[in-house]
């Protein structure tokens, strides 16, 4: 079990028994804090998250999105979150607290979102609904929660929501002998089969490679979406330019057959692109990227590895599900799949919320892509 996964759930219940409700205030952050963004995200109560840091904010402002810098309050301790905002006609606008807000827990989540309410009312944005994705556990606590929070359940939007989080904290060795022996077993024979795993610089040399062979898997099992070059190469410059990109690729017959892009972001490292060819000759090949990288996670100061999406516990072994291949590569490193509680939808304007959930996001969706040829989210 994870760490962060034992932890959340001691403090879960310790708060249940003992804790009173915080207050919360919400406000927009100053420049200073814009300024030194990635420290104070990576302060919050559960590390913060690589998708609100500064390059994600980089990589979607402009791009449809209005980036908003939220910092909420409550019980001497600050929260700092991203929020991406999107104006319509007719409805106004919809904020976006993408894998957030970074709460201590779940029974925060009330007075945090009518904080948010109350600064959407008083500086007149006319927000219609704030959609957040928190990373807390799910649980029958959390779900109890949520509903006093009274919020509405929304289709997920990022691909770990479910997803197999492996501790890393331990030594080297003590995270080898973790891992299963199915996995232990391939990354030897790599080894001893004379695989060996490159660490790249950033460059559109090493861009291109990985998204051909991102493009070959996604053709191969089509199990992910993939966006265009143009958003990775600036997804990637944005992560490697703030030092927390790194790429690592196998190579067979002298050319890349298997990448992987993983992020370093506070004490998380989260494997976030891969790709590889199929049929290859080599075995292990994939095992092997995957611990190099989490080796030099461990150099950097990780304490956690996101493997970043597989499908829900109760899913992981449906050959239906189309993350399952995924899944099972993900889980030979842990066992246990975490699910967190998704993205739900707090309703500022009922009827402008129904008039979005009953086509109207639908339509704007496929304007939006329509125009752009990029994915909504």
């Amino acid at each position: 079990m994870s760490a962060r996964i034992q932890k959340y759930r001691n403090r879960a219940q310790t708060r249940l028994d003992t804790a009173p409700l915080r207050e919360f205030t919400a406000r927009f952050a100053t420049a200073e804090e814009i300024e030194n963004w990635d420290k104070h995200v990576t302060a919050n109560p559960n590390g913060g998250n690589m998708l609100q840091s500064a390059a994600y904010a980089s990589v979607k402002n402009g791009s449809g999105w209005k980036v908003r810098f939220l910092v909420l309050e409550g019980g001497g301790n600050a929260s700092y979150n991203l929020v991406l905002e999107k104006s319509f006609p007719v409805l106004g606008r919809l904020w976006y607290l993408i894998k957030g807000p970074d709460l201590a827990g779940a029974a925060d989540l009330g007075a945090a979102l009518a904080a948010c309410a109350q600064l959407v009312r008083s500086s007149k944005l006319k927000v219609f609904t704030i959609k957040v994705e928190p990373d807390i556990i799910d649980s029958d606590e959390a779900q109890r929660e949520l509903a006093a929070a009274h919020l509405a359940k929304a289709p997920n939007i990022q691909s770990n929501d479910s997803t197999a989080l492996l501790d890393i904290s331990g030594t080297e060795e003590e995270v080898f002998k973790a891992i299963s022996s199915r996995a232990r077993n391939a990354i030897r024979r790599a080894e001893r089969e004379g695989c060996q795993v490159v660490r790249q610089e950033q460059g559109p040399e090493t861009y291109r490679a990985l998204y051909d062979l991102m493009a070959n898997t996604v053709n191969a099992k089509g199990s992910m979406p993939l966006r265009s070059y143009e958003y990775y190469e600036r997804f990637w410059e944005e992560f490697c330019n703030r030092g927390q990109g790194n790429f690592f690729f196998a190579y067979e017959d002298g050319k890349p057959s298997v990448g992987a892009f993983v992020i370093n972001y506070g004490g998380k490292a989260t494997y976030k692109d891969g790709g590889s060819t199929q049929n290859r000759k080599q075995y292990g090949d994939s095992h092997l990227v995957q611990w190099t990288a989490i080796r030099r996670m461990q150099e950097l100061g990780c304490t956690e590895y996101d493997f970043c999406g597989t499908p829900p516990a109760a899913r992981i072994k449906d050959k239906t599900h189309n993350l399952y291949g995924m899944g099972m590569f993900k889980t030979s490193f842990t066992k246990t799949v975490t699910d967190f509680v998704g993205c739900h939808d707090y309703i500022l304007s009922p009827l402008r919320h129904r008039l979005w959930v009953n086509g109207g996001e639908k339509v704007f969706r496929r304007i939006e892509t329509a125009r752009t040829g990029q994915q909504f989210y």
